[in-house]
Protein backbone atom coordinates (compact mmCIF):
# COMPACT_ATOMS: atom_id res chain seq x y z
CA UNK A 1 0.00 0.00 0.00
CA UNK A 2 1.32 3.43 -0.94
CA UNK A 3 1.47 6.40 1.37
CA UNK A 4 -0.34 9.63 0.51
CA UNK A 5 2.76 11.27 -0.97
CA UNK A 6 3.32 8.35 -3.34
CA UNK A 7 -0.32 8.52 -4.37
CA UNK A 8 -0.06 12.28 -4.97
CA UNK A 9 3.01 11.66 -7.10
CA UNK A 10 1.00 9.26 -9.26
CA UNK A 11 -1.85 11.78 -9.58
CA UNK A 12 0.70 14.40 -10.63
CA UNK A 13 2.05 11.96 -13.20
CA UNK A 14 -1.46 11.42 -14.58
CA UNK A 15 -1.95 15.19 -14.74
CA UNK A 16 1.31 15.59 -16.65
CA UNK A 17 0.40 12.82 -19.09
CA UNK A 18 -3.08 14.29 -19.56
CA UNK A 19 -1.52 17.68 -20.35
CA UNK A 20 0.72 15.99 -22.93
CA UNK A 21 -2.36 14.26 -24.35
CA UNK A 22 -4.06 17.64 -24.73
CA UNK A 23 -1.00 19.02 -26.50
CA UNK A 24 -0.99 16.02 -28.87
CA UNK A 25 -4.71 16.41 -29.57
CA UNK A 26 -4.30 20.11 -30.31
CA UNK A 27 -1.78 19.37 -33.06
CA UNK A 28 -3.59 16.27 -34.34
CA UNK A 29 -0.87 13.84 -33.31
CA UNK A 30 -3.23 10.88 -32.86
CA UNK A 31 -0.45 8.29 -32.57
CA UNK A 32 1.18 10.13 -29.69
CA UNK A 33 -2.24 10.68 -28.11
CA UNK A 34 -2.92 6.93 -28.18
CA UNK A 35 0.49 6.14 -26.68
CA UNK A 36 -0.03 8.66 -23.91
CA UNK A 37 -3.53 7.35 -23.26
CA UNK A 38 -2.03 3.90 -22.68
CA UNK A 39 0.54 5.32 -20.25
CA UNK A 40 -2.20 7.22 -18.46
CA UNK A 41 -4.30 4.07 -18.07
CA UNK A 42 -1.32 2.30 -16.51
CA UNK A 43 -0.84 5.13 -14.01
CA UNK A 44 -4.54 5.18 -13.13
CA UNK A 45 -4.47 1.42 -12.53
CA UNK A 46 -1.52 1.91 -10.18
CA UNK A 47 -3.50 4.50 -8.24
CA UNK A 48 -6.51 2.21 -7.99
CA UNK A 49 -4.37 -0.68 -6.79
CA UNK A 50 -2.27 1.24 -4.30
CA UNK A 51 -4.30 4.11 -2.93
CA UNK A 52 -4.88 3.73 0.79
CA UNK A 53 -8.47 3.25 1.86
CA UNK A 54 -8.18 5.99 4.48
CA UNK A 55 -9.19 9.40 3.15
CA UNK A 56 -6.52 12.05 2.74
CA UNK A 57 -6.87 15.14 4.89
CA UNK A 58 -5.73 18.73 5.00
CA UNK A 59 -3.24 20.10 2.50
CA UNK A 60 -2.67 16.69 0.92
CA UNK A 61 -6.38 16.29 0.19
CA UNK A 62 -6.59 19.83 -1.22
CA UNK A 63 -3.63 19.09 -3.51
CA UNK A 64 -5.27 15.86 -4.69
CA UNK A 65 -8.54 17.67 -5.45
CA UNK A 66 -6.68 20.40 -7.38
CA UNK A 67 -4.83 17.79 -9.45
CA UNK A 68 -8.03 15.87 -10.19
CA UNK A 69 -9.79 19.06 -11.30
CA UNK A 70 -6.91 19.82 -13.69
CA UNK A 71 -7.02 16.26 -15.08
CA UNK A 72 -10.78 16.55 -15.64
CA UNK A 73 -10.44 19.95 -17.34
CA UNK A 74 -7.73 18.66 -19.68
CA UNK A 75 -9.82 15.57 -20.39
CA UNK A 76 -12.81 17.76 -21.30
CA UNK A 77 -10.67 19.76 -23.70
CA UNK A 78 -9.29 16.57 -25.25
CA UNK A 79 -12.85 15.31 -25.82
CA UNK A 80 -13.82 18.69 -27.31
CA UNK A 81 -11.05 18.15 -29.88
CA UNK A 82 -11.37 14.42 -30.51
CA UNK A 83 -15.15 13.92 -30.60
CA UNK A 84 -15.73 16.05 -33.74
CA UNK A 85 -12.71 14.37 -35.37
CA UNK A 86 -14.09 10.93 -34.53
CA UNK A 87 -17.50 11.90 -35.92
CA UNK A 88 -15.88 13.04 -39.19
CA UNK A 89 -13.86 9.83 -39.36
CA UNK A 90 -16.99 7.74 -38.81
CA UNK A 91 -18.77 9.63 -41.61
CA UNK A 92 -15.84 9.12 -43.97
CA UNK A 93 -15.69 5.41 -43.17
CA UNK A 94 -19.46 5.00 -43.61
CA UNK A 95 -19.36 6.83 -46.94
CA UNK A 96 -16.47 4.67 -48.15
CA UNK A 97 -18.34 1.53 -47.10
CA UNK A 98 -21.51 2.71 -48.85
CA UNK A 99 -19.54 3.53 -52.01
CA UNK A 100 -17.89 0.11 -51.94
CA UNK A 101 -21.24 -1.63 -51.43
CA UNK A 102 -22.81 0.35 -54.28
CA UNK A 103 -19.91 -0.53 -56.56
CA UNK A 104 -20.31 -4.23 -55.73
CA UNK A 105 -24.07 -4.28 -56.40
CA UNK A 106 -23.89 -2.09 -59.51
CA UNK A 107 -20.73 -3.10 -61.38
CA UNK A 108 -20.04 -1.03 -64.45
CA UNK A 109 -18.60 -3.26 -67.13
Amino acid sequence: MMDSHEVLSLYESVADITRQMLDAARVGNWEQLAELESRCSTQVAMIKDGEPSAAMTGVVRERKVKIIRKILEDDRQIRDITEPWMARLTTIMNNASNDRNAAQTNPTS
